[in-house]
């Protein structure tokens, strides 16, 4: 391949990773503006009958986003306790849950870091393995990387966004 190409190739390369961030980027700043609209009373709603409650979502979410942390090498999870009660356990299973306050903390503080460490990494980095794959399975299977499972993430995140506009205060129509 030549100079030219291989240039070329890198800028696009640098250009997908930029917008698969941004879409991460913005899907989580939707999910931190929605759970910053209301008092935090609203968000004990079911997102519809039967189904989870806001509450739940959010440190579903914290909880996932937590989850990044040890996967991609960055640090172990800041928040373990997260996973029995929003990863392996569906909503309503314990009689104690952390706070609207706490969950909100729990999701700035994983998300600010994420953030910023994605902002450092480089392209190799991002079609690097994760920690959950072996070297031998990923030289088999390269898809297994960082970048696909931050497009699984940014979409993970999309989908409980659109449980939570089924809760939106809709205004009155005149």
């Amino acid at each position: 391949m030549s100079t030219q190409t291989e240039n070329i190739a890198a800028a696009q390369t640098k250009q997908i990773i930029s917008q698969i961030l941004t879409t991460w980027h913005s899907n989580t700043k939707r999910v931190t503006a929605f759970f910053n609209k209301y008092e935090d009373d609203f968000y004990l709603q079911e997102v519809a009958p039967g189904r989870s409650r806001a509450i739940y979502l959010l440190g579903h979410l914290a909880g996932s986003s937590d989850g990044l942390l040890s996967l991609f090498g960055i640090s172990e999870k800041l928040y373990p306790q997260l996973e029995k009660l929003f990863l392996t356990s569906p909503d309503k299973a314990f009689d104690e849950y952390p706070s609207m306050a706490e969950l909100r903390e729990y999701w700035e503080k994983v998300n600010s870091i994420l953030a910023d460490h994605f902002s450092k990494m480089q392209p190799e980095d991002w079609l690097s393995r994760h920690t959950k794959v072996s070297e031998e399975d990923f030289a088999k299977e390269p898809h297994r990387n960082k970048l696909n499972v931050l497009i699984s993430r940014a979409t993970h995140i999309s989908y409980h966004v659109g449980q939570l506009v089924f809760l939106e205060k809709k205004e009155p129509a005149f």
